[in-house]
C-alpha cells in the first residue's frame, strides 16, 4: 500500500466507498462522478502505479484485474454490453496514480469516445 494513494486508502476501508464488488486481491466501487448510469471502478489491492509501470512481475495481478471484469459487470447488469478502459498517464486521462480499470455501460457508448 502506498500511504498517500486514495485508491489504496478506499482499497483498505480507511476512506469510505460504495462497494460492487471485492476479493482478496481486487476491490471495486461505483466512481463519485460517473460518466455513465453505470460507472465502476476496478483496482487491484497492491500498488501499481499505472499500466506503464506495470511490469512482468504484475502478470497475475494484471491477469487477476481483466479476468474479474465479466463477473462484475453481469452483478451489475450490464447484460446488453459495457465498456472498459484503463487511462494510462496525464495525457492519457489517468488522475490517480494507482492502476484503476473503468467498468461503463447502462447506456449506448458511442466512438470516438473523446
Amino acid at each position: 500500500m502506498a500511504s498517500d494513494c486514495i485508491f489504496c486508502k478506499i482499497a483498505a476501508g480507511e476512506i469510505p466507498a460504495k462497494k460492487a464488488y471485492e476479493d482478496e486481491h481486487l476491490f471495486a466501487f461505483h466512481d463519485i462522478d460517473p460518466k455513465a448510469p453505470t460507472h465502476v471502478l476496478v483496482i487491484p489491492r497492491q500498488h501499481i502505479a499505472s499500466l506503464a509501470h506495470a511490469s512482468d512481475k504484475d502478470a497475475a495481478t494484471l491477469s487477476q484485474l481483466l479476468n474479474a471484469v465479466p463477473a462484475i459487470a453481469a452483478q451489475l447488469g450490464l447484460t446488453n454490453g459495457f465498456r472498459t478502459v484503463i487511462n494510462t498517464g496525464a495525457d492519457g486521462g489517468q488522475t490517480v496514480s494507482h492502476l484503476h480499470l473503468h467498468i461503463l455501460g447502462g447506456r449506448a457508448m458511442h466512438w470516438p469516445p473523446g
